[in-house]
């Protein structure tokens, strides 16, 4: 009994040739997921990023205008307060200004050489006495 052994060109193992392409299958499927699965993640990171820097903006958009709203406010305020001390200055300003006028006008007054008695104001005051007395004497007349 004497067996030849027949060598041919098929390979002996043949399960193992095949268990190597789909190894191989497997591996290549399993990478392209993994790779597809960190897509995913960075993509949906990029989003939430975007999404978050989007809300801190607004947010931060928000506080910006409620404080300038309020240091407005506090100027508007402040400026309403300012112009009502400078109207009241002005005002204590312009009665100074008219006393001294009146001072200046009788002391203008008193430097005059054609009043009587140093002030004009008495002399019209004597003037208008001494018409008094003339129409008194006319009303005396008449009756």
């Amino acid at each position: 009994m004497n067996m030849p052994i027949e060598t041919s060109a098929v390979n002996p193992f043949p399960r193992a040739a095949k268990s190597t392409k789909v190894k191989r299958k497997t591996y290549v499927y399993l990478f392209l997921s993994w790779l597809f699965l960190i897509a995913i993640g960075v993509t949906a990171a990029k989003l939430y990023t975007d999404h978050l820097r989007a809300a801190i903006a607004n947010d931060i958009a928000q506080q910006t205008q409620q404080q300038l709203k309020a240091v407005q406010d506090d100027y508007q305020k402040q400026v309403g307060q300012l112009k009502d001390s400078v109207n009241a200055d002005i005002s204590d300003m312009q009665k100074k200004v008219d006393s001294l006028n009146e001072l200046l006008a009788f002391t203008k007054d008193s430097a005059n050489s054609k009043t009587d008695n140093s002030n004009q104001l008495y002399t019209q005051l004597a003037d208008v006495k001494a018409k008094l007395e003339e129409l008194q004497k006319n009303l005396d007349v008449l009756k």
